[in-house]
Formats: structure tokens, sequence, C-alpha cells
């Protein structure tokens, strides 16, 4: 139900509308015209009162550490700054009926993200999970919460992100993530000078001036992706595992990236420009009133993405079927059962359905299948992959229905066949042993992370043998099933009797694959044209160095689309990572030819010339890109090694600015910068830069870690190798094609 009140009924507590009222230290302060601003000395009173107890072990004066959460004034503030959502439901019923089914008013209360803090705080105490609830939960982190015998009230947990959290944060500190954002002090209108109104107002005020509401709750940067990197991205700093800086997830970095930033010239396809935003709060009509609807849309406070155990645990039907729809729209994936392979065969028969070929029984045969990242602006899976399930499931049928070969089922305890292949991560910590409950303060090496990047396909192979009597025509199918979350997590949250949670189809593809002769067959509308099968079953051998194979994929893409500049990108692509850099000119120059200051070539070429001792040329290549694509990672990182290189010392220390402003924790950046400011005698800045890239460049120790973990577990070990066959054929060494990859 949504709350609704009128302006006669606007008091509470004994605070009256428009008059100043300073309630009990820990309690509220609901209607307060200035008593929550940054110079007030109610709000001073409560930050003194709060800082006499409050255990600030990770440096005087930083209220959030280990997460960057911070607030104008650095004054902790009373949690009854913050209007409740039910306030904002008022006028934008649309938008709290749809905020509180979303993931973001369920932040803090569920018992997932429990299970996992709840450990942090036992293990090594409440001011650690600062670190999670900076973005988890502001209101705790700022109220001075979350410290030893803390007296806050802490009713607004149950809200997690309410309205005006998100809706009062005046700045971001960086793309640094971890709560990365400056909270204002509350407000939901300015007065008549543009200054803010902290606290709530009569509805019938904003009514009047609704464009002081606007002023006082929007801000540009809302609609930027760059305001979802301030919690969507994540690092594990030293302060929290006393160990050193380690990356969490980065799907903000994983955007940039993608073909949707318009800020990589290095994607393998394009895109129009697509923040965040776009796809997660997709404009629609309104079921409900709402004053923030636009020409009859509203855009979606439900924030759909990946989450189904939230709305299926608290009974949000409604939210579950949305999100369902979102994920089985058929948008995001291409499932290609792309080829075959017979033993003793040289070549694949490839790509299916457009060449004839022969199977009989008795035959062993290899299947390639191709996962594309299709429309996702970050990867499969973005984030906590240790938690989320997503992997891929082959069945093998003959006529009859029987089962000839089956990898990626589940087991009748819920949990996923251990040698399918998944797209998730296996972090271990100082003994080898997998992180279980997402201890992430305890990680300290990656076994493996499987994950498919945004606009990149994952090529998984097949091995079974055909049996002797089958029944043709047999059915091959590919699917790509998820679940939120895996069934060992749900058993530690909630014992071994809970009821499944939703399993989902993301994207699948079936073939019949007669005996005997089989005919190119039709393709179906959700198929790829060829030469986009080729060239993505190509960035599959690339991304597992089978360079060879890539180049003959990439090669017959050429073939079919000579007019396809980036097919011979891609060509030169490949020589290069072979470091085959002189064979790669004539590719390049051949899509500079079809696409005259190509980004993407010009890039490459640049490589090529550094390689073989052109520096001028590299400079030059490198410079245009850098003016396509001002916010290049990888250019501007190679820019400023090609002007390191010819000793022009401000020019470089310019680019690898300009990369650590674009990403602060890149490591290239603090490395030469470190070197740079020492040599420009910024001895000060020189430090700063080497202690960071002390932190956080690898740990040479850490690879033995993940060794241990994959030795004792041999049946997924495989999975850290680029390539690598699932296959239930007996010998390993006997497999088809004779790979000898080992038994999956």
């Amino acid at each position: 139900m949504i709350f609704r009140m009128s302006r006669v009924l606007l008091t509470l507590a004994g605070c009256v509308v428009g008059m100043p009222c300073f309630m009990a230290l820990m309690g509220n302060v609901p209607f307060a015209a200035n008593a929550q601003s940054n110079e007030n000395p109610d709000r001073k009173n409560y930050s003194d009162e709060i800082r006499k107890t409050y255990n600030f072990m990770f440096g005087k004066d930083n209220l959030s550490l280990p997460g960057n959460a911070a607030i104008e004034g650095n004054e902790f503030i009373q949690p009854g700054a913050f209007p409740e959502a039910a306030y904002c439901g008022h006028c934008h019923e649309e938008a709290y009926s749809q905020w509180r089914q979303a993931l973001h008013s369920n932040s803090f209360r569920t018992p997932f993200y429990r299970t996992s803090v709840n450990i942090l705080i036992r293990t090594k105490g409440i001011e650690f999970s600062r670190h999670c609830d900076s973005c988890h939960n502001p209101i705790a982190v700022l109220s001075g919460g979350l410290t030893q015998d803390s007296h806050v009230d802490r009713g607004f947990d149950a809200d997690g992100l309410t309205c005006m959290t998100c809706h009062s944060i005046q700045s971001l500190q960086s793309t640094s993530g971890n709560g990365g954002y400056v909270m204002g002090v509350p407000a939901v209108m300015v007065d008549e000078n543009g200054k803010r109104i902290p606290g709530q107002v009569p509805f019938a005020d904003i009514l009047e001036h609704p464009e002081r509401h606007s002023k006082a709750v929007m801000q540009s940067f809302y609609r930027a992706p760059e305001f979802c990197a301030a919690c969507h991205k994540a690092n594990l700093p030293n302060p929290l595992n006393e160990y050193k800086f380690l990356r969490a997830f980065t799907v903000y970095d994983e955007w940039q990236n993608s073909k949707f930033s318009k800020r990589n010239p290095l994607t393998f396809y394009s895109a129009d420009f697509a923040p965040c935003q776009g796809c997660h709060m997709r404009r629609a009509p309104p079921s409900l009133p709402d004053y923030g609807a636009k020409d009859g849309s509203f855009a979606s406070h439900r924030w759909l993405a990946g989450n189904t155990a939230v709305p299926f645990y608290y009974g949000f039907d409604e939210q579950l079927r949305k999100t369902i729809e979102f994920l089985k729209s058929g948008r995001f994936l291409n499932v290609d059962i792309f080829a075959l392979k017979k033993a003793g065969d040289e070549k694949m028969i490839a790509p299916l359905g457009s060449v004839a070929f022969r199977l009989e029984p008795n035959d062993t045969v290899e299947a390639y299948v191709v996962i594309q990242n299709k429309n996702i602006g970050h990867s499969l899976i973005p984030e906590v992959r240790d938690l989320y399930e997503a992997w891929v499931e082959l069945t093998v049928k003959d006529a009859a229905g029987n089962e000839i070969y089956h990898s990626g089922f589940l087991k009748p305890d819920g949990t996923l066949d251990s040698r399918a292949h998944s797209f998730t991560n296996r972090p271990v910590n100082l003994s080898g042993e997998f992180v279980d409950n997402h201890k992430v303060w305890t990680i300290h090496s990656m076994a493996y992370d499987n994950s498919i990047q945004s606009g990149r396909s994952a090529l998984v192979r097949y091995a079974f043998q055909v049996p002797p009597g089958a029944k043709g025509p047999l059915s091959i199918t590919a699917r790509v099933n998820y679940r939120h979350l895996r069934q060992s997590y749900l058993n530690n949250v909630f014992g071994p009797d809970h009821p499944l949670y939703p399993l989902i189809e993301l994207a699948s593809r079936t073939r019949a694959l007669n005996l005997g002769m089989n005919p190119p067959t039709p393709a179906e509308a959700s198929d790829n044209q060829d030469w986009m099968r080729w060239n993505n079953v190509g960035i599959g051998f690339l991304d597992q160095q089978q360079y060879s194979d890539a180049l003959e994929a990439f090669q017959e893409v050429t073939k079919l689309r000579p007019d396809y500049e980036d097919g011979f990108v891609n060509v030169g692509l490949t020589y290069i990572e072979w470091e085959k850099y002189s064979l790669a000119r004539p590719a390049l120059e051949k899509a500079l030819q079809l696409h005259a200051d190509y980004a993407r070539a010009l890039y490459y070429l640049a490589l090529v010339e550094r390689r073989e001792g052109h520096p001028e040329a590299e400079v030059a290549d490198l410079q245009t890109v850098v003016q396509q694509f001002p916010q290049s990672r990888d250019a501007r990182r190679e820019l400023g090694i090609a002007y390191y290189q010819q000793h022009r010392t401000d020019n470089a220390l310019e680019q690898f600015q300009a990369l650590q402003a674009i990403d602060p924790d890149d490591l290239a950046a603090h490395y030469n910068l470190a070197i740079l400011y020492r040599r420009k005698g910024m001895k000060a800045e020189a430090a700063a830069q080497a202690a960071m890239y002390a932190t956080k460049r690898i740990d040479p120790e850490a690879p033995t870690y993940s060794l241990d973990f994959l030795r004792r577990h041999p049946e997924i070990s495989t999975e850290s190798v680029p390539w690598h066959m699932h296959t239930d054929l007996k010998a390993s060494s006997g497999s088809a094609g004779g790979n000898g990859t080992g038994q999956r």
C-alpha cells in the first residue's frame, strides 16, 4: 500500500511542519528545515557524540574505510535526515512500487547478503563491514552505526538504498567503486536562491515549485554510467584483507571496454551508445500515477538484471516475472552449434547447416559450440561470479529420446554437474581452498575465470561417440542455463531443505543429425549469418590461443565479406597475438583501404610499426586513435609508451595521467607515472604512484595458491586451461582428434 499524507497531517513526534525540531540524539529528524545543514550545531552535536566511541581503526576522520563512501562536511548525520521512501512515494507511486520489489530496496536485509556480511562481522569486526555497506547500506555507514556498541537506531536497515540515498549524491569521487560517491545532506527542495532545504517539506510546496524539487534531487551524472560505477565496481583493499589490493568485480570497466560505450576502438563489433541505464532503467508506460513520468513513459526503478533469488524469496511475483522475461528476451546471447569434427579428420564440418556431411554409428565426434555475448554491456557473469551460476548444457539424444551424451545436468541434490562448462570463477585463499560464502577478505588468487566479456564469444568443445545401434536422426541441443544462486550457497544459507530456486534458460539451439547423409538446411531466424558465425568462432579460437585455427576462421570471413574491414583487422590481430608482426601488415593495410583512418586498424598497425622500428609512424597512428577515442585505455597506454621510448617525458606524462583518469587502478599508469614523476623531481608524487603499483601488482606467489586448488580438484582443473574438451570418452589420449586434453 502506498503511504499517503495530507499537508494537514504532516506532523510527526511533536514536530510541526516548517519548525526546527532536533529529536533524540539517535532518532529521526523528519521535518527540520535547516536542522541537517553542514553548519547546523545539531548535526555537529550528533557527530561529536558518535565520534566519542566510533572505531577509527582505519584512519583518523575517515568515516567509511575500507569503503569509500563520503558525505559533505565529513560529519556523521542522523538517520532521520534521510526522508523515507514512503514519503517520496506520495507523489511517485510507480517509482515506490517498483523500488519496493527491486534489489536496491533489499540491498541489506536479504539472507543472502546477511549470511556473508555477518561472517565478516563475526570474524573481523563490525567496522570491516563498512566496506560492503558503503553500497549496501549507506545510511548505516554515514550515521556512524557500524562500530562496536553502537546505539544508532537501525530501523532503516529494511529499506537498503532508499530514494534519498541515491538522490542525495552530489558528486562522484572517481570510478574506483566501493561507494565512490559524496553524499550531500538530503534535501527534496531548494529555496528561491537555489540553496538546499534539508529534510522533508510539505507536498504542496513541491507541487508549487517542481523545478526547485528537481534541482534538489537530480544531477546530470545520474544518467551517466559513472554514477552506477560508484558501486558497481569493487575492489578488495589492504585495510579489508590485510594482504593487498585485489580487483573484485569491474562491471563499469567491462561496459567501458564494450561496444556500447563508444570509448573503445578495439571491440569486435560496433553498436549505438547505451549507458547502464539504457538497459536496466528502460522507459515504459507507468501503471500507477507518478509525477516523474514524461510523455507517458517512466524510467524503470526495478533495475531488472539477473537476480531472481530476492524476488523469489520475498514472493515479489511481479518483479520475478519481469526479471525472468528480461532474462529470456533472447536479446543477449546467441548459441551456435557451429561445427562437428569426426575422429581422424583434419577439417571441421563447418558451419553446420551450410555444408553437407555424413554421420554414421560408431563415429566419434567433437561438437564445437559457440556462445556469443551478443548484447550484454558487460561480462556473463558480471558480479560475484562465485555465487551465481550460468553454464552450458549439451544433450545428444537418439530418435527414441534415449540420452547419448549429457553435460551440464543438475544432480538429484540440485548441485551442478562438476564437469559442466560454467561461466564462473573460483577464488581461492592462502591455503588453496575455494573461498565459500563470499568471504572475499580471504581471497588471495583466482584459479580461473571463464566469464565471457561483452562482444566476445566462448568456444566450448564436446566429444561423444554415436552408439553402434543408434537410430537417427539424433538431436543435439546446446543451451545456456542460469540461476541465482548456486545450490551449495543456498544450502549454506538455508540448510538442505529449501525450495528450488528459479532456473532460467537464457538461449538455446537444437540441430538434427541424420545417420547417413546430411544435406544443407535452412537457417533459423535466430541464427547469425555465416560470416558472423565464422567471426565468432574465430574470436573463440583467438581467446583459446589457437592461432592457426583463428586465422583460418577470420580468412573465411574475408572471403564471405570482402568489404568488411574488421575481417582483415582480425586477421592482423591474430598474427600480432601470434607474434608474427610483419605478416599482420598486409591485412591491416587492406582494412585501411576499405576504411581510411579506421581507429581499430591504426591501433594494431601502430604495434607493428613499433616492432619494425618506425617510431614516428607508430606515434602518428596512435595519435589518430586517441583523437578519435580520447577515453581509450589501450590507445592512451600505448601512446604513453611510445612517447616514453622517444624520451618525450611531458607527452608521456600527459598520456599516463589521462589513462589514470580513465582507470584509477591501471598498473601501467602507476608504474610509468612513478618513473616520470621521479624524472621531473616530483618525489612525493613518484613515491605515491610507486606505492600504489606495489600493492596493486599481482602477487608473484598467488599462482601457487591456484595450483594447490586445481591439484585438489582434477574434476574441474581443465577449466583453467584455455583449450579444453568436455567428454565422457574413456581414454583421454584417445578422444576425438587425438587432443589428449584429459577426461572431463
